[in-house]
């Protein structure tokens, strides 16, 4: 009874020893399917960001594994340089799109992309990144010309304020008022001169 547990474990080493052996096996095998190298094809740029597809050389599968690669950038008249910048997944362009988190300023610019993980690769090319116009000035209010003067409004002091006209009802309200007067006064003296004809006749007869 005893002898059986010293060939118990030796069976279960000798089983995790083949376990062992079969992952290292596998693991190239795995890497052999893909490959041993990475196709890089930098794609061109937006707004800046180069932008770059990143595939397995033999499959043409997107590489669903982090990437290790550097971007370099060097102007068109070799006089400036930029990078080295990192490659970042592209959301935009899934799943083999990969992007700068850095832009290019406006220019032509000869991209290099060299990826060291998860196997080796190299794409190049020359980008153009285009000069965004500004936005057009929105419109301002036109300023009076030099010399021009705006008229001067008139002040109530400056404008003489004309007579108040009479009213229709007062000005027919004073004539009737002198009509009645005038024919008051006629029959008055009209009366006084039949008085004193009457009295002189009267003297005389």
């Amino acid at each position: 009874m005893r002898t059986a547990f010293p060939t118990s474990r030796a069976s279960l080493a000798s089983l995790a020893s083949l376990g062992a052996l079969g992952l290292v096996l596998l693991a190239p095998a795995a890497a052999r399917a893909h490959g041993d190298t990475v196709k890089v094809v930098v794609t061109g740029e937006r707004a800046g960001h180069v932008t770059a597809d990143v595939t397995w050389e033999n499959d043409g599968e997107a590489v669903d594994s982090a990437v290790a690669a550097t971007v370099n950038a060097v102007s068109g008249d070799g006089a400036h340089t930029l990078g080295p910048w990192r490659l970042v997944r592209d959301p935009a362009a899934p799943p083999a799109g990969w992007s700068t988190a850095e832009t290019l300023p406006p220019g032509s610019w000869k991209v290099s992309v060299d990826v060291g993980f998860p196997a080796l690769g190299h794409g190049e090319r020359e980008v153009a990144v285009p000069v965004v116009d500004p936005a057009p000035p929105t419109a301002s209010p036109t300023a009076a010309a030099p010399g021009s003067e705006s008229p001067t409004p008139r002040t109530a002091a400056s404008t003489p304020t004309p007579a108040p006209a009479p009213e229709p009802g007062a000005a027919r309200g004073g004539a009737a008022w002198w009509t009645v007067a005038g024919v008051a006064v006629t029959a008055l003296v009209g009366a006084a001169v039949g008085i004193l004809l009457r009295r002189r006749r009267a003297r005389r007869g």
